[in-house]
């Protein structure tokens, strides 16, 4: 600023600093002021005209300024806003990059990519809880209103499982290095894009749970709620002993140590009995707070009831399941032995490693076959995915007898992995999830391949129910009242003595909603 001030100064100070014209003394007898002599203008004219060459002021004698004088005071200029800008870009420089508060504000902290993978699993598990809890309720809104009165929260619930599978496609994507591991941006924006896919899940649960409340109105008709809930336990108590029994069929028909072909459902009759008492317990005190006018709490212990309910069913279906299957495999492996014998024959493009050990493994099936002894530890189901599992790198396998082999032992298999999710979803993590929902999406296009994934769901769930442990364990009234179970189960969220509020249909905002903590 002070450059440019001295330079304006340079500018101004000629204009400022003109003579004047001389004046010329008068004649005798001429009016003041006459500045022409008769005789001599010529001369006068030249001397107004003449610079004094010794004059070194830079302006004529007319008062004019030379052009060569404004040379310096706009050189002057320009170098000023030359330094200027300069500076200016000195200053814009040092605020970008400075590490101490300043005029300029510092650009927030990059997110690192561990931290963002996380929230991506957190946003999976919760939306994958969202569903199943959705999925529960709404089974008992149908069984009192029927199918049609459910259909637009039953395509809310298919919209939300879509958005679901396509977030846990992505992560499978992710697993597997695409976007690869350099090109970390793209990979943030694939979490960026499991964690929207998950929000839309919940925000088209949370669009229609206002008018599932209104459906169910159990603020104004609680008592036919209940009885809907009531009849459901009655035949699930009843169908109890049934299913033991059958369970019981399926040891004594597999008595080998380790019991392979029961492995998947032991402990569920007890568990499915450790629901149905907790049932009976928030069933009672629903009748009662509803007798009592106290509307809130009814409603608190009818959704408890319904959540336990639901898993004892899903305990108890899985049992039968899993005898069913085994019944169908046992029926199926001679077949499958006869077509993968025959597939083993045409095969000509197999290495001889390949080849050798397709042959021992049906030539181990054919002898357990023919012999007396039951199949355990190669229990049917696993005969036939050993079967599968051999003709595989020879190109067979989909086809036939035995693509109908693969798919009964992946469904057996996606089907106790999904049930063991379902009862135990407050401990399993987001791994557990992933490939049990990869396995259901490639059930019918590679059937091979989805019971690997789905057996791979199983262990990891067990796996992080064993760290999760239970936080119930040792309490006096665990087993008695069934809370540890029903929070196990992701009936009740547990924060509180008695187990906390439970679930229901909708998604995160509905739970915000409700004043219920994410899970």
């Amino acid at each position: 600023m002070v450059g440019g001030a001295a330079g304006v100064v340079w500018l101004v100070l000629p204009v400022m600093t003109i003579k004047g014209e001389v004046p010329v003394a008068a004649g005798r007898g001429e009016p003041v002021g006459s500045a022409s002599v008769q005789g001599t203008e010529p001369e006068a004219a030249r001397r107004s005209t003449a610079q004094d060459p010794e004059d070194h002021s830079g302006y004529y004698s007319d008062g004019s300024t030379s052009p060569a004088d404004l040379v310096l005071p706009l050189v002057a200029v320009g170098g000023v806003v030359v330094l200027a800008g300069y500076g200016y870009v000195r200053r814009t420089r040092r605020a970008r990059t400075r590490t101490t508060p300043g005029v300029v504000s510092p650009q927030p902290p990059v997110t690192p990519l561990p931290v963002l993978e996380r929230q991506a699993g957190t946003a999976l598990v919760q939306a994958d809880d969202c569903l199943r809890t959705s999925r529960e309720e709404l089974a008992f809104a149908e069984d009192r209103f029927g199918v049609d009165a459910v259909g637009p929260f039953a395509d809310a619930l298919r919209e939300a499982e879509r958005e679901l599978s396509a977030a846990f496609a992505i992560r499978v994507r992710y697993e597997r290095g695409v976007p690869a591991p350099e090109e970390e941006a793209a990979r943030r924006q694939a979490l960026a894009g499991i964690v929207g896919r998950c929000a839309e899940a919940g925000r088209w649960l949370d669009a229609e749970a206002p008018g599932f409340d209104q459906l169910r109105a159990l603020e104004r008709d609680m008592g036919d709620a209940l009885g809907v809930a009531e009849g459901r336990f009655r035949e699930l108590a009843g169908h109890t002993g049934a299913v033991e029994a059958a369970l019981a069929d399926l040891v004594a028909r597999h008595p080998a140590p380790g019991a392979s072909a029961t492995a998947a459902v032991t402990g569920y009759v007890e568990q499915a009995k450790d629901r149905l008492v907790f049932a009976t317990t928030h069933l009672n005190q629903a009748r009662q707070a509803t007798d009592l006018g106290d509307t809130g709490r009814a409603i608190r212990d009818l959704r408890a009831a319904e959540g336990a309910i639901s898993q004892a069913d899903t305990f108890l279906t899985g049992v039968d399941r899993l005898a069913n299957s085994h019944a169908e495999a046992a029926k199926l492996v001679p077949a499958a032995l006869t077509g993968a014998e025959a597939e083993l024959a045409r095969a000509r493009a197999a290495t001889p490693s390949d080849l050798d050990s397709a042959h021992t493994t049906l030539a181990a099936v054919r002898e357990e076959l023919t012999s007396d002894a039951p199949y355990d530890p190669y229990n049917p189901l696993d005969a036939l995915r050993r079967i599968v599992r051999a003709l595989l790198p020879l190109g067979a396998g989909q086809d036939g007898v035995l693509g109908f082999a693969a798919r009964l032992v992946a469904r057996a298999d996606i089907g106790t992995a999904d049930g063991f999710v379902c009862t135990h979803r407050s401990a399993v993590g987001v791994d557990a999830r992933t490939r049990l929902a990869e396995a259901q999406r490639l059930l019918d296009t590679d059937p091979a391949a989805a019971d690997a994934l789905a057996v791979e769901a199983r262990e990891l769930a067990e796996q992080d129910v064993r760290t999760h442990g239970n936080p119930y364990a040792g309490a006096a009234d665990e087993h008695t009242s069934g809370v540890g179970g029903a929070v196990l189960g992701g009936i009740l969220l547990g924060e509180d003595p008695d187990g906390g509020p439970p679930l229901s249909f909708g998604g995160p905002d509905t739970r915000r909603r409700r004043g219920l903590p994410p899970t």
